[in-house]
């Protein structure tokens, strides 16, 4: 197994490595008076660019090797060739790009059928598509839609869907600028959801009838899962804390009521937290026992240990800009999307880029 301890050179390691959304109108009615969790910053390898000049670059996903990217105002989903160029298998049709929204997250399930969760004409959706072709020569087939009138709006959409160890699709959705909704299992908004790879409703889930698996959420960007199946989640915050929490079935995260720690019995508390300026954590993805959290305010790559996650580790602050997503590639390599063209960001002249960094044996 590859190891992330290079790049974490000033740390002592055993088997493990020691880590936007426009406010909403709506303030906590409490919030907490814990600090941030302090982190660490270390230098590591400079990371090699594997793609540059995308545009407001999403998620990384990989079908049978091959490497796949959203795009999230054009709509395309493109795929990486061996030279480092890429090229558009196809676009997501009806896709409205408004803000926040548009082609957000990317996965694939274990037949390489590729899902995508899109803003559409009546809302964010989760639509499965079939892939054709050769690499180097891929085709996005007709899509078929699994859920569809989702919360959406120009900022807090959620986006990203992931398959867990149990098979099952998970996809979070923002609360679309109303935090009321967060606490309503009626509406969707605010919500992490828990759906077959067909789109239906598992007769396992917390609340019969309903793909609802946590609520109370702000806006919640990542999802990844520990060996040992255990989920964590990364949210952004308002103006006080973003968050690092554990899903488990059924659990309130507390928005819009608090945010961060609470101590409340009635609410599931952050494992971590941060100060959205040193944060706004998007994607994330679990790697030889860390936590890496892609970030887009705080321009840092940000590790975290399943084993003790009240620690983390800074990796390349302000080095690339703002980052929206970090996944393992097939031959072990952690890639990172850059989202420097998204509006918020500087971008450079090869901005956006796909970097990849190789871990020490």
């Amino acid at each position: 197994m590859r190891s992330l301890s290079r790049l974490v050179p000033a740390l002592v390691v055993a088997t493990l490595v020691t880590g936007c959304g426009a406010a909403g109108p709506t303030a906590p009615t409490s919030a907490p008076t814990s600090a941030p969790t302090p982190s660490t910053t270390v230098s590591g390898p400079a990371p090699r660019a594997l793609a540059t000049g995308l545009d407001v670059p999403w998620s990384i996903a990989f079908r049978d090797g091959t490497p796949l990217i959203s795009q999230r105002g054009t709509g395309e989903i493109l795929e990486l060739l061996d030279d480092g160029t890429t090229r558009a298998i196809g676009t997501v049709e009806g896709v409205r790009a408004v803000g926040e929204s548009g082609l957000l997250g990317l996965a694939v399930d274990d037949q390489d059928r590729l899902y995508a969760y899109s803003t559409g004409p009546d809302g964010n959706r989760v639509q499965r598509f079939d892939v054709t072709g050769e690499p180097g020569a891929l085709h996005l087939g007709d899509a078929e839609t699994l859920i569809d009138g989702l919360p959406a709006a120009a900022n807090h959409d959620g986006g990203r869907i992931a398959f867990g160890p149990d098979g099952m699709l998970y996809a979070t959705v923002g609360d679309a600028g109303n935090p009321d909704d967060a606490q309503d299992r009626t509406v969707l908004a605010g919500k992490i959801l828990r759906l077959t790879p067909d789109g239906e409703v598992p007769g396992d889930n917390p609340f019969p009838g309903s793909p609802v698996y946590s609520y109370g959420h702000r806006n919640p960007q990542g999802i990844a899962w520990a060996d040992d199946g255990t989920m964590f989640a990364a949210e952004f915050g308002q103006d006080t804390w973003d968050e690092l929490n554990v899903i488990t079935p059924g659990a309130n995260y507390g928005w819009p009521v608090v945010e961060g720690i609470a101590d409340d019995d009635r609410f599931a508390d952050p494992v971590q937290q941060w100060s959205p300026a040193e944060a706004s954590p998007s994607g994330i993805a679990v790697v030889d026992g860390a936590i890496l959290v892609a970030n887009l305010r705080g321009e840092v790559l940000r590790s975290v240990p399943v084993a003790d996650p009240t620690t983390a580790t800074e990796h390349y602050a302000g080095e690339y800009g703002r980052l929206r997503d970090v996944a393992l590639s097939p031959d072990g390599d952690v890639w990172f999307l850059t989202s420097n063209t998204d509006g918020r960001g500087s971008p450079g002249p090869e901005d956006d880029r796909l970097l990849a960094v190789t871990p020490a044996p």
